[in-house]
This record gives C-alpha cells, sequence and structure tokens, in this order.
C-alpha cells in the first residue's frame, strides 16, 4: 500500500466516528511488536519482507539488543474498508513485567486494545495483568492467538489436537474475564445490599433474603471472546498471515452452497459436515468426525506448511495456482523454506487489512461510544462520587460523551506520561527549535531581535542538540486542542470545587492549578514526529513545551470547573533501590539535572535524596534500573556514575515468645530463666531512669520529670498486619477527613460510599482483634503509622483521655483535658519510633504500642506558660551575651526559640500564670519545648518496649513464576534452593511439554536470578518477578546459644550462618552504624603472602 500523506491523516482526525484508538498488550515475548509491524507495513510504512525483523516500534538500541519492548510508543495508520475510511491510532506497550506502567499509560488513552495469546505458551502471569488492566479502565479488547505456526513446526500437532489446544487457551482467557466480570456483579450487589438496608423499614420479621447473587439477570456473553462473535483472529505475525473464521466463511459458503451467517455460527464448535447430504451437523466427538474448523479450516493450513517445508514442489505449485496467487522466482527459490511460506501466505491470508484491523474497526468503539461509566470513573478522584461534583464539572460529562469538536466545546487533555526525545527531531518536525533550549531552566521563551538574531539562533540550535526535549503523550477528549493555546494544568489534587470562585487573572492563588502554553502539537508516527496545527477531539498526539508544567502526568483543560483525572493504576510496585554518585565530584549538578529529567521520562521511576544525603533510584525490577542507568548515563546526565549494590528494603517487627528453642527442644523454666537474664545484660546498657517489666511493659519519664509515660508492644496478627496494608489509602482519606473536622473546616459532604468502606473496615478489625487483651482496641486506636497511614497501630489505654480516629464515622467527642494539648506529641513520637526501629532503622511492621499510662505533674499542666517564658529567659540571655555567644551553641539556642514559637501558636496566652510560673519555667527551660521532650520520650519508650520482646526482620519477597520444560526441572529447583527460595506449586501445562512453577523468593537473594537460571537453563527458563509480600524470618538476629544441647549442636561460637543477622549486619553497615563483629576471623591459621599468591 502506498505511503499515507499527512494532508489525509489530519482530514480523518476530524471524522470521529472513524477514529480507533487501541493498544496491543500481551505477556513479554508473545509477539506484539512483530504483530505491530505487519499492520505498518501495511501503510507502506516498512516494506512487507521486513516485519518482524525490524521491529519498527522498538526504537532504543536496549529495546533491538534485549528483544523485548521497554516503552509505550504510538502510530497512526489509515484504513480503508469498503466506502469508509479509518484512522487507526496504534500503540504498541510491553510485556514485561517491570515495564507495566508502560502498559497504564497506554491504557488510559485507548478505548480498545489487542489481547495478544501465544499459542503455545496460552495465558501467562501477564496476560491476566494486562486484562485487568484494561478490565479497570473499562476498554474493549479483542484476542489475536499468535504464533499458531509453532503448534505445526514446533511441536508437530495433528491439526485436531491444535484445536482442542486453542480450544483450551480461550477457555483460559474467558475464566481469567469471567472472574472480573463475577467480582464486579458482586461488589455492585453488596453496594445495592448497603444501601436497601440503610432504606428499608419493615420488620424483621418480613425480611426474606434474596439468596441469589445477581449473575444470574446480567447479560455477560458480549464479554467473551469467540471467533463467532467476530472478536478472535487465529494468526502467525513472522509468518504474515493471519485470519477470522468470517473469511472462510465467505470463501465456504460459494463452494458448498451454505449460507455465511449459517457457517459463521458452525465454523467453531462441536459441529462436523455430513458430505452426502451437504448439511451441518452437530456433535462431532460423538460420532467420531472431524469438527468443522478442522477439516475446513486446520487441514489447509497444515497441508500448506507440510509441502513448503518438505520443499514439494508439485503440491505448491497446485495450492498456489488453485488459490489463484503469484509468487515471485525470488521467494519460491529462496534456501530458506520460511521465506517462500511467508510470500504464499501473506497473500492468501494478509493479517493486517483482511482480519486484524477489520475487527479493530468492526468490534471496537469510537471516542464517540465511550461510556457513562468510564466517564463518571474518570472524573472522580479518590472517595468522591460523582453526584458530589459541582454542578459546572457534572454539566462536563456531556462533553465528553459527545466527544465534540466545536469552537464553544471546553478543551479537556489527559497526558498519561512524558518521553524525551532529542531536540533535533522535535526541531525537524516544527520550527520549534528555538524553545526547545530551554529545557528545565525556567521555561521562558528568549527574544531573538535585531542582527545577534543569526548569531544567537547558531548558537542556540547547537545548545538544543545537544539536549533533550520532552513530549506528552496525551489524547484529547473534548474540544479542538490549537498550537500556541493557553490551558489550564490541573494537579492530581486541585478541587474544583475550592476553585470555581476564586479564578481569575491571579493563577497563584488556585492552588494545584498552572496555566501555560501548548507550543507545539506533533502526529506520533512511532520513530517520527508530524507537526501540527490543530487536533481535535477523540485524537492520541504529543504536545511539546509541557516539560516546565507536567511532571509526569496531568489533566489539562480551558475550563477550571473540570476536576483532574483519576489517578493511573500501576501494577507493579517500585522496590530496587540504588544509590547513585558520579564518579567525579564536580559533575554532581549534572547528576542531579539528569536525575530530575529520567524523573520526568519514566511513568514508574522515584527518584529520592535520603537523609544521608545519597541519590536514590527505586524501579520496578532489575532491568528496569538497568535502563534507568543506561539512560542516565549517555541521555539525560552524560557523566560518569558510580552505582552502589541495590539497597533491599526490610521490615521490623516483634512475634511471640517462642516455645521451643533452636534444637527444638521445650523451653523450660531454667533455661527461660537464662535467656531472660542474657536478655536483661544486654539491655542494662539502657539508661537509668527506664524501668522494663517482665511483661514487656517500659514507664519512662521526660527529662524535666514532667510526664510518665508507660508503653507496651505487641504483635499484631498477621490478618490485621494485611488489612492495615491494603487499606492504607482508605486510612489515609481517614485521616484527612479527621484533620479537616477538627479543624472545623467546612469540607464538602463526606461520600456515602466511603463511610460504609470505613465502617466496614472498621467491622473487619473488630473481627481480626478479639480476645482478652484486645478488648475494646479498635475503639482505642489513636494513630496508625508511619506516616499516619502504615501498618502499626497506637492504642491509648489510660484513664481521662477519649480521641479516637474514627471520627469521621460522626462520633467526634469534644473535650477539653488536661492531655489535648500534647497528645500529637505522643503521636509524633510513635510515627518516629515506627519509621526506624531499633535493629537497623527500618519501618516497623505488624507491632501494636499501647500507652497504659500518662501522668503529667502539677508543674506541666500549664505548658504554655513554659513556652512562652523560655522564649523571654532566651531572649535575655542571647541580649546579654550578644558579644560573646557567636559560637554553634547560640544556633542551638535559636532553634529552640523558634521550636517555642511554634509550639506556643496554639496554645492560649495567660499572662497571670507567667509571672505565677516564672521559676518553673526557667527549671524547664535547658530541656527545651516541654512538646519536644514528650516526643523524645515517646520514641525512646516505644523502642525499649519493642525490645523488650523477640526481635525479628521482614523481607520483601517476589512472587515468582517460571515456565520450564521438564529436562531443566532440575536446575530451576537447585537456583531457586541456593536462593533461599520456597516453591508452592507446580503444575503442568495442558498440552506441552511444560512446567509452570510458581515461587516465592526474597528480593535481597533476586539480584542476577533471572540471567543465573537463563544461563543454568541453556535460555529454556525465563522467570517473571513481581513483588508480593513481607515475610518473617524465622530466626533470631540475636540469638546466641544459652542451653547444653544448643551448646553441643552449635558449638560455642555458633558461627553457623544466620540469615537474619547477616541482613541486618549489613543494613547498619550500609548505614554507618555500629555492627558487632570480629576483624580477625581465623586467628588461629598463619596466613602469608607467598601462600595466597
Amino acid at each position: 500500500m502506498v505511503l499515507t500523506s499527512v494532508g489525509k491523516m489530519i482530514g480523518l482526525q476530524k471524522k470521529t466516528s472513524g477514529i480507533r484508538n487501541i493498544c496491543i498488550l500481551a505477556h513479554v515475548d508473545h509477539g506484539k511488536t512483530t504483530l505491530a509491524d505487519c499492520l505498518i507495513s501495511s501503510n507502506g510504512i516498512i516494506s512487507s519482507r521486513l516485519a518482524g525483523k525490524l521491529r519498527y516500534l522498538d526504537s532504543r538500541e536496549d529495546e533491538q539488543i534485549r528483544g523485548i519492548t521497554m516503552k509505550s510508543s504510538a502510530i497512526s495508520l489509515h484504513f480503508v474498508k469498503g466506502d469508509e475510511e479509518y484512522l487507526i491510532n496504534l500503540i504498541d506497550s510491553p510485556g514485561h513485567v517491570d515495564f507495566s506502567s508502560e502498559v497504564s499509560t497506554a491504557v488510559r488513552l485507548c478505548d480498545g486494545c489487542i489481547i495478544v495469546v501465544d499459542a503455545v505458551e496460552g495465558v501467562c502471569p501477564q496476560t491476566q495483568a494486562v486484562l485487568r488492566q484494561a478490565w479497570l479502565e473499562n476498554i474493549r479488547p479483542v484476542l489475536v492467538i499468535n504464533k499458531i505456526d509453532r503448534l505445526i513446526v514446533e511441536l508437530k500437532l495433528t491439526p485436531q489436537e491444535a484445536y482442542s489446544h486453542l480450544k483450551n487457551i480461550l477457555e483460559q482467557i474467558n475464566a481469567v474475564t469471567g472472574a472480573l466480570f463475577t467480582s464486579k456483579v458482586l461488589e455492585e450487589r453488596a453496594e445495592k445490599e448497603t444501601e436497601s438496608e440503610n432504606v428499608s423499614d419493615t420488620a424483621p420479621g418480613d425480611q426474606i433474603y434474596d439468596w441469589s447473587a445477581g449473575l444470574e439477570d446480567t447479560d455477560d456473553s458480549h464479554l467473551y471472546f469467540s471467533p463467532d462473535h467476530g472478536n478472535v483472529v487465529f494468526a502467525s505475525a513472522i509468518d504474515g498471515w493471519g485470519f477470522g473464521i468470517e473469511h472462510f466463511a465467505k470463501l465456504y459458503s460459494q463452494k458448498i452452497g451454505i449460507k455465511p451467517a449459517v457457517l459463521l455460527k458452525t465454523l467453531w464448535g462441536d459441529y462436523y459436515l455430513n458430505t452426502k447430504a451437504k448439511k451441518i451437523m452437530k456433535g462431532d466427538q460423538s460420532k467420531g468426525r472431524k469438527p468443522l474448523f478442522v477439516q475446513l479450516v486446520l487441514d489447509n493450513i497444515w497441508s500448506l506448511y507440510e509441502a513448503v517445508m518438505k520443499r514439494d514442489k508439485e503440491k505448491i505449485e497446485k495450492i498456489v495456482t488453485s488459490l489463484g496467487l503469484k509468487i515471485g522466482a525470488r521467494e519460491s527459490r529462496h534456501a530458506d523454506p520460511k521465506v517462500h511460506l511467508n510470500a504464499i501466505c501473506s497473500q492468501w491470508l494478509p493479517i493486517s487489512d483482511a482480519c486484524v484491523l477489520a475487527m479493530v474497526c468492526n468490534k471496537l468503539p469510537s471516542p464517540l461510544d465511550i461510556t457513562a461509566e468510564r466517564v463518571e470513573k474518570l472524573m472522580c478522584v479518590g472517595a468522591r462520587t460523582f453526584d458530589s461534583l459541582p454542578p459546572e464539572t457534572q454539566e462536563l460529562k456531556s462533553a465528553f460523551m459527545k466527544c465534540s469538536s466545536e469552537g464553544t466545546a471546553p478543551v479537556i487533555v489527559f497526558v498519561s506520561k512524558m518521553f524525551a526525545v532529542d531536540a533535533k527531531e522535535a526541531c525537524q518536525a516544527g520550527q520549534g527549535c528555538f524553545k526547545l533550549d530551554v529545557l528545565g531552566e525556567g521555561g521562558e521563551e528568549r527574544q531573538l531581535t535585531g542582527q545577534a538574531e543569526s548569531v544567537t539562533s547558531k548558537a542556540v540550535k547547537q545548545e538544543a542538540d545537544s539536549k533533550e526535549s520532552f513530549i506528552a503523550f496525551a489524547r484529547v477528549f473534548s474540544g479542538v486542542v490549537r498550537k500556541g493555546q493557553k490551558v489550564f494544568v490541573l494537579g492530581p489534587k486541585y478541587d474544583p470545587a475550592e476553585s470555581l470562585h476564586k479564578v481569575s487573572d491571579d493563577l497563584p492563588l488556585v492552588p494545584h492549578m498552572t496555566a501555560c502554553t501548548l507550543e507545539n502539537l506533533y502526529l506520533l508516527m512511532g520513530r517520527e514526529l508530524e507537526d501540527l496545527e490543530e487536533v481535535p477531539a477523540g485524537n492520541v498526539l504529543g504536545i511539546g513545551g509541557l516539560q516546565d508544567s507536567v511532571l509526569k502526568s496531568a489533566t489539562l483543560s480551558t475550563s477550571p470547573a473540570c476536576p483532574p483525572f483519576t489517578p493511573l493504576n500501576f501494577e507493579a510496585t517500585p522496590i530496587v533501590r540504588v544509590a547513585v554518585e558520579p564518579k567525579h565530584p564536580g559533575d554532581m549538578p549534572q547528576l542531579v539535572k539528569g536525575m530530575k529529567l529520567l524523573n520526568q521520562a519514566d511513568p514508574c521511576v522515584q527518584v529520592l535524596i535520603q537523609e544521608t544525603g545519597e541519590h536514590v533510584l527505586v524501579t520496578a525490577g532489575e532491568v528496569h534500573l538497568q535502563r534507568c542507568l543506561d539512560d542516565l548515563k549517555e541521555r539525560f546526565a552524560k557523566v560518569q556514575i558510580s552505582v552502589s549494590a541495590p539497597i533491599i528494603p526490610f521490615r521490623e517487627t516483634i512475634t511471640r515468645p517462642p516455645k521451643v528453642d533452636m534444637v527444638n527442644e521445650e523451653i523450660g523454666k531454667q533455661q527461660k530463666v537464662a535467656v531472660i537474664h542474657q536478655t536483661k545484660e544486654d539491655q542494662n546498657k539502657t539508661p537509668e531512669g527506664i524501668q522494663v517489666d517482665s511483661d514487656g511493659l517500659v514507664t519512662m519519664s521526660t527529662p524535666n520529670k514532667q510526664a510518665t509515660l508507660s508503653v507496651r508492644a505487641m504483635p499484631l496478627p498477621e490478618e490485621v498486619t494485611r488489612l492495615l496494608e491494603e487499606n492504607s489509602d482508605l486510612i489515609r482519606t481517614m485521616e484527612q477527613l479527621n484533620t479537616s473536622l477538627n479543624e472545623d473546616k467546612k469540607k464538602h459532604e463526606i461520600n456515602q460510599k466511603t463511610i460504609d468502606r470505613i465502617k466496614e473496615f472498621k467491622q473487619k478489625l473488630e473481627q481480626h482483634l478479639q480476645g482478652r487483651k484486645w478488648r475494646n482496641a479498635v475503639d482505642q486506636i489513636w494513630s496508625f503509622g508511619p506516616r499516619k497511614c502504615g501498618p502499626n497501630i497506637l492504642l491509648y489505654n489510660f484513664e481521662g483521655y477519649k480521641r479516637s480516629v474514627w471520627q469521621c464515622l460522626g462520633n467526634a467527642v469534644k473535650e477539653v483535658s488536661k492531655y489535648r494539648d500534647f497528645d500529637n506529641s505522643i503521636v509524633s513520637g510513635f510515627q518516629l519510633a515506627t519509621l526506624s526501629g531499633p535493629m537497623c532503622e527500618e519501618p516497623l511492621m505488624g507491632v501494636c504500642f499501647a500507652v497504659e499510662k500518662w501522668e503529667i505533674n502539677k508543674v506541666g499542666e500549664i505548658p504554655s506558660t513554659n513556652s512562652q517564658d523560655s522564649e523571654e529567659c532566651d531572649a535575655i540571655e542571647r541580649n546579654q551575651n550578644e558579644d560573646t555567644t557567636l559560637t554553634s551553641s547560640c544556633t542551638d539556642e535559636v532553634c529552640s526559640v523558634s521550636e517555642h514559637q511554634d509550639s506556643s501558636q496554639s496554645v492560649t496566652e495567660s499572662p497571670e500564670k507567667i509571672s505565677k510560673h516564672k521559676g518553673e519555667a526557667l527549671l524547664a527551660d535547658c530541656y527545651g519545648p516541654f512538646s519536644g521532650q514528650l516526643i523524645a520520650t515517646m520514641k525512646e519508650a516505644c523502642r525499649y518496649a519493642l525490645q523488650a520482646k523477640p526481635q525479628r526482620l521482614m523481607a520483601a519477597m517476589y512472587t515468582c513464576e517460571i515456565m520450564a520444560t521438564a529436562e531443566v526441572l532440575g536446575r530451576v529447583y537447585a537456583v531457586l534452593s541456593k536462593r533461599e527460595g520456597r516453591v508452592l506449586q507446580e503444575e503442568m501445562k495442558e498440552g506441552t511439554d511444560v512446567f509452570i512453577i510458581k515461587a516465592v523468593l526474597p528480593v535481597a537473594e533476586s539480584f542476577g536470578f533471572a540471567d543465573e537460571i537463563r544461563k543454568r537453563t541453556s535460555g529454556l527458563a525465563s522467570p517473571q518477578l513481581v513483588f508480593s509480600h513481607w515475610e518473617i524470618i524465622s530466626s533470631d538476629p540475636f540469638w546466641v546459644p544459652t542451653t547444653e544441647e544448643e551448646y553441643l549442636h552449635f558449638g560455642e561460637k555458633a558461627d553457623s550462618e544466620n540469615q537474619a543477622r547477616k541482613y541486618m549486619n549489613a543494613v547498619r553497615k550500609r548505614k554507618g552504624l555500629y555492627v558487632e563483629e570480629k576483624i580477625v576471623e581465623h586467628a588461629e591459621k598463619q596466613r602469608t603472602l607467598s601462600r595466597n599468591k
């Protein structure tokens, strides 16, 4: 086909009903990019001979080397079907689990997707993940079963076996879709039940329970994949062929004389052809007949492959003439039979025009068909419902639904990611060359005037050549976007309700909103960019000049009533951390700048600066990490960098005291005493004034002895820890609601759905926290931590205080007590303690701290006086010693004063009391503010309470799915056991010799795991690692032998490998903490240098 002109594309962009925005989703190596190549070759952009070899959309060098896609990239294709013309915006996405965030960015911009499945491997873990992502974004899928040639050439299946294998794959995919659909229906039913419970006033005796799940009434037939629905294509992209059963239905209806509609329904399924009666009958298997699909379709393809592979010239000629094809002499004489095969198949069953693009146009929706459900989901951020949005915002729904390109329609654009291109490319595409030089330096356009223009433009061009330019990957949902247009950039926390009445020319007054100008608009054509003047609604485009306004994703609109879209759903959790520093310290500014650019260019990477001053990259996995480091070195920072060993995250927790010792003998009373003595000896290092009871209750006083705290640490049940982790977003919402209630802000009405979720969360906590020691625990929850939304709990268990995290449920109690002014200090101390535990300064997990006693002495009852007074005293002292104390101690004093000011702002002033307590204030002065003392005391009390219980480390765990053949199974197990892995499940894939192994593996042991498995299995097994959960390491990091049996078994040194201690010491070393280890390991052995040579 002839290459389509840009003018033609611009014309097609205006016809919204003919636009299809689609993405290709699949597991890694299932053939997405090869399929994309075939579709691109239909437009004449690349040669059909190179399709599958060129991998046109894999434009990065490392993508070509590794053979996997690492980023989502878009291209616009023109397709003619009869009289209709279509514009297909195709986005190719990665299949590797490390780059699943790129899939999320692609899915948000599309209305439909092509799910590609390998005919041999079937449904893989990432296939399920992409189906789930498509489901969450409400986009419609179609299916391409690819690599059918492998069933013939590799597995050597007969057509009948291949048919049953393909049926199995379809069943597996439909099972995944069915599970997603069922969960949605059950959720909706649960919501309706809660609503009806609120509404119904019937007497208890009259209620009749409806046992139906609601699945019977709902029609889900349109969701499933079936060839007779026209949403399944069978293909071999590398050989350039593919077909839907419509093609064969038309073909055979003329030959056999059966209506195409009948053939469409019967070509797939348990039907066979009765040749005598020329009728299609049901029940092929019971009568031992060939199914229609095997007889009419698969047999022909198998015989063609057999003839070409065996070089049977007569048979090939017969097939070619009967199909009416013209094959060139070059292809037919080629040494590789695959070339000959490709030439025949791509003419007989062309993959692009005939089946895939036709199916996309028939089955996938245009931007006009966007569903109301999807619009409401996009517009409602967090816990808000569509009805709670302001009326001006609700009116925008109609603009979404119409997808109108009228001048009056508000412009609404969603930017899903920013991607970096060479400034040269952007310059060649448009005339925005002079604007690209200001990348990351304020974004002001430079005025080039007079005679100096020609001189400076050369310099600017050179500068632009060496820089990266960012282009926003976006879609227009409403209105027409024009070059040079001014739009609002809405941040994720922007609230149209608060801002509608404020909007004026003074934009800085409106929080989370900025204005920017769209400098360039681009048509994305894979490796190239074409300059555009305007883009109507429903199209995917690139926007230049947003690098200073948009970090990763954003909503752009001309209407301030537009809400920010819901954030993207990222499947992978960034877990792999490394510290980065330049080899030459002078290159530090370039590295910092480069990391900022990398952060903007990658949707998933996180860039942090730790307290230690280290620059840290957090990535989703090893391959992702390697890509980020390559980008940093070669594109963004362009400096030599040193990379630390991966920083492995751990968590600290406590467990119940063990009942058996390390040699599995029951711990008796004597031995228990010995263990307690030993732990007490270790803890005698703690300062005086700290009492630790035998049951772990720690009592401490503040330095000025005005307050005393008693804290106990208890392990939380596993179910509770998991529940807190899963609901961290809900806990964060609760915290925001409580804060707004405390500040008496008139916030928008709390959404009923959120209240129901909070109630359900509270009920679940009550179910799991049962028993004598957890009595009333849920009502006494004071805070969660760390960062007020973590998996640890703080309880108050003392008289005279009542405050709860459940205020937002309407049971807020306004009370004035002596504790009220300082309760935030206790919570802050708890937050600090949970953020870094005593073992190796890692966050805590699954720990409950109960404050059992909190006494404030009479002296400290009116703390406002202390802070006021100490402020005055400090001021007097500073005036007296102004000349002499210009040392560092002075700065400490100044700091303490500023702290006093902060703490005293919220406390009421009382001049009589100030004079009364002047002397007391002077005593308290040297310890700093009372609130600060409480924070420090609470933190220390929590740490000592934690050390009074058996401490354990928790390791991050990956779930690992490995597909391997039977020959290499033993080697896979060897690698797993060497790296502390644990196999959960092993099953054989039906119809193949492939085993699927599911295992868990510590993140700490996972580096180099994929490479090692590939080396040991000669590339026959490849793992997919996804972060799963945190798991307690059973061994005690502080264990030493105490009983006679343990001494006999482990020896006096007990120097056998203690995994937990090894991990703990590694983290402590990295953080510069004290590590108890021997400098000389083998003193009794003499080692000379000459021996070691």
